[in-house]
């Protein structure tokens, strides 16, 4: 068996992308717009439905990817996007989802990768996730 480049196994290996919302359905949303796959990776897909978990959840572990519901209790996705990158990782790409386009200027605060209305259209979501880790893996 021959073995594989390093290009081979890094299209092999999964994706890790955290989206945090106190609202299931709209979790559950982001999951079913964005699939199981993106390009030539699996996708592991990790859930959060607090601020606090969210962050511990960043602390802990090592996304590729965060997907943040503005609409979130308490401390929205970009009180939490702000977060990690002021104290965490200044690098970590995230993706806002925002109700009212009028919220566009507050989330741009957070200077995220993508601001996206929610709810979105399933391919906007998707192709934005596919821009990030094509980017990601690229660099």
């Amino acid at each position: 068996m021959a073995k594989s480049t390093f290009m081979e196994v890094l299209s092999m290996a999964s994706v890790r992308i955290l989206v945090y919302s106190d609202n299931l359905h709209t979790r559950e949303d982001v999951i079913r717009s964005v699939g199981r796959k993106v390009g030539e990776h699996s996708i592991e897909w990790t859930e959060a439905a607090t601020h606090e978990g969210a962050i511990l959840k960043v602390e802990e572990g090592s996304f590729d990817l965060l997907i943040l519901d503005a609409e979130a209790g308490k401390l929205g996705g970009i009180g939490v996007g702000k977060t990690v990158r002021d104290e965490i990782d200044e690098h970590m790409p995230y993706i806002i989802l925002v109700a009212r386009p009028q919220d566009r200027w507050l989330a741009r605060v957070a200077k995220p990768e993508v601001i996206l209305e929610y709810p979105s259209n399933p391919r906007d979501l998707a192709q934005a996730v596919r821009s990030i880790v094509e980017a990601k893996v690229n660099a």
